[in-house]
């Protein structure tokens, strides 16, 4: 009698430990617990730390709730200006509802993946190609709000969606290169005409005041030679200015004649003088 009472409460022990190994559950601290009672689903969500269910009865699915991050697959279109680009994408989102997103969709993440790829090439569709290189702040926030419309009924939430890479045909850089060369080369000539129209401002100034002061001329001549000098050159080529030449010029005109205004200074006067 006593050995059947013995075996009893050790079967009875067993049992209940079988039990309380099949009910026992933990949730991790970045997870949520939905519980599915004969296929209904339970209104509460179990939270994270140790937690039981009904063996063989209940059925516990976990759901990760971190932001999980996707690389969305490069799309190829055509923007609305005929350029044919690849765009490829990373889309971070995470779960906020976790009864919803175990029941409205079968798969949230294979669902999201999808979204975000239709949504990339629609957004590349309307777009042009300026925008997508240099306007991409305000094409991440479109395509957020594109891919978060639907996937709010599945309780997820996009974060954030960032555009990674713009690649285009080898065509198109070549002639984007030479339009930014073009560009570079017509600044530089806007400048250049820009500094030689300062610079004849200032020779002209330079020249009035010269103009005033012949002498000045003349100094910036020799500091001309000095300058020249300096290089230690085997062939030094002086300029001779315009207005030394006409001041010899005037000073030719103003000397007196050769023989005398009065006819006084000649030999043949001065031997008839003496007869």
């Amino acid at each position: 009698m006593v050995e059947a009472l013995v075996a009893a409460g050790a079967a009875l022990v067993s049992v209940g430990a079988v039990y309380a190994m099949a009910a026992a559950r933990v949730v991790k601290q970045y997870e949520r617990g939905v519980v599915f009672r004969l296929g209904r689903l339970r209104p509460e969500v179990r939270g994270p730390g140790f937690t039981t269910i009904v063996p063989f009865v209940d059925r516990l699915q976990k759901v990760n709730m971190q932001i999980v991050t996707m690389p969305v697959p490069a799309q190829e279109g055509i923007t609305r200006d005929n350029v044919t680009v690849r765009v490829d994408a990373v889309v971070y989102f995470r779960v906020t509802s976790p009864a919803e997103a175990l029941v409205r969709v079968e798969d949230y993440k294979f669902a999201v993946s999808q979204m975000a790829q239709t949504s990339l090439r629609s957004i590349i569709g309307k777009s042009e190609l300026d925008d997508l290189l240099s306007n991409r702040e305000r094409l991440n926030q479109g395509l957020e709000l594109m891919i978060d419309s639907p996937a709010v009924e599945w309780g997820v939430t996009i974060d954030r969606v960032e555009i990674k890479d713009v690649s285009l045909p080898e065509t198109m850089k070549r002639s984007m290169a030479r339009q930014a060369e073009a560009d570079r080369e017509r600044r530089a000539r806007v400048i250049n005409a820009d500094a030689e129209l300062q610079a004849s401002k200032k020779l002209a100034e330079a020249a009035k005041e010269m103009s005033e002061q012949p002498a000045a001329l003349q100094l910036r001549l020799l500091q001309t030679v000095v300058a020249v000098a300096a290089e230690k050159n085997s062939t030094l080529v002086l300029p001779f200015p315009v207005e030394l030449l006409r001041f010899l010029e005037r000073a030719q005109q103003h000397l007196p004649p050769a023989g005398g205004a009065d006819g006084s200074g000649g030999p043949g006067g001065a031997s008839s003088g003496q007869g």
